[in-house]
């Protein structure tokens, strides 16, 4: 039986049943009580959200882990976009440096663009960071990726067109 064919008191329980040991699988991940409260949370938020396609839930144990999962991935993925973003940010003088509501308008920016990227393949990610970072030509990347100077240039595109579709999307 899926979540969509139980009742708001089925929910209910399942939530009872499961949220004790999931908050403590994500504690010990996380090292956080109040991380983890928020990623419980957002856990059944998207089982609830999945009631609506008719997800059939056979091992509640392995699903729950498996979206908690993913979360905490991001929730690590994004720390560390901070960090070296505001480790970037001690390197500006003082009052060049951004209000802390554009801070975090960058932040957010920077974590849709690299969930973007990591559904790349792993070559047209390194392409596109070799030149917008480290600012190398297309002919050095295809030196150093092995390929053809116009596969450079494809991957390129490719990831800024998945770029730009996050932008617009969010704009």
């Amino acid at each position: 039986m899926s979540m969509a064919d139980k009742s708001p008191s089925d929910f209910t329980a399942f939530y009872i049943h499961h949220s004790g040991w999931l908050k403590g699988w994500l504690c010990r991940q996380l090292n956080c009580r109040e991380t983890a409260a928020d990623l419980l949370q957002e856990t059944f938020i998207r089982v609830l959200l999945r009631q609506r396609q008719q997800v059939s839930i056979r091992e509640p144990k392995a699903y729950l882990t498996q979206i908690a999962r993913g979360l905490v991935i991001s929730h690590w993925r994004r720390q560390d976009i901070e960090q070296a973003y505001r480790e970037a940010l001690t390197h500006l003088p003082e009052p060049v440096a951004p209000s802390p509501e554009v801070t975090e308008q960058l932040l957010e920016t920077l974590c849709l663009l690299d969930q973007a990227l990591s559904k790349l393949p792993t070559p047209v990610q390194q392409a596109f960071l070799m030149a917008q970072l480290d600012h190398l030509t297309y002919r050095d990347i295809a030196q150093q990726l092995n390929v053809a100077e116009v596969t450079i240039k494809r991957y390129v595109k490719r990831a800024l067109v998945q770029c730009m579709l996050v932008m617009d999307q969010n704009t």
